[in-house]
């Protein structure tokens, strides 16, 4: 497999590429159950829990908010990293301008179409490199990766990255999500290989 799919990073990006990583020669899919097929007309996203007022988001809305552009290396649990990958979409502070947390808010849970679910620390949540993508290398953003939206948060595998996406939920304690409850690390950093519970899966 390492040579066809997969390579060994150069000396030069060693300090890119966290331990127990191969590069990618593609970009591999990677689902839980079945792929949700979700039209932006009927896309929403709800944002709950502890804010000052429930609001529900649609696909102009968020298309009306400012767009950027993000280049910004990925790195999957499953022990391979791709760099580099080139997105478009809004960064998740400009947002979370539209909404009023809570000051007790501290956990938020991220919600999909099909069910999933994970958890984040509204710290590592409201970094300003984290954006929802739209697009991937110029081009909308597929269903297997994750489209019409998804959430990318580089510093965190890329579990924490929720494909569709359509619901953040705000709350005051930790609530784990899918994989977590299923023995992944609660947070998730590559380079401490936060991959799984400690004793689970070694």
């Amino acid at each position: 497999m390492l040579g066809k799919f997969f390579r060994k990073p150069d000396a030069n990006q060693s300090d890119r590429v966290p331990p127990g990583q191969h590069l990618t020669n593609g970009f591999p899919v990677l689902t839980y159950g079945p792929t949700p097929e979700v039209a932006t007309a009927t896309w929403t996203l709800r944002l709950w829990g502890l804010v000052a007022q429930e609001a529900h988001l649609g696909w102009d809305e968020v298309m009306a908010l400012p767009q950027s552009d993000f280049t910004a290396d990925f790195h999957c649990v499953t022990r391979w990293s791709k760099l580099d990958v080139q997105w478009t979409g809004v960064k998740v502070p400009d947002l979370m301008k539209l909404v009023e947390l809570d000051p007790q808010a501290q956990q938020v849970l991220i919600h999909c179409y099909g069910g999933y679910t994970t958890n984040l620390a509204l710290e590592d949540f409201l970094r300003e490199e984290n954006f929802f993508a739209h697009r991937l290398f110029g081009e909308p953003l597929p269903a297997d990766h994750g489209g019409p939206i998804r959430l990318v948060v580089p510093h965190l595998y890329a579990w924490k990255s929720a494909k569709w996406i359509n619901g953040l939920e705000f709350l005051n304690q930790e609530e784990l999500g899918f994989w977590e409850r299923n023995g992944y690390h609660r947070r998730g950093e590559p380079w401490s290989e936060e991959r799984y519970t400690d004793g689970l899966f070694s």
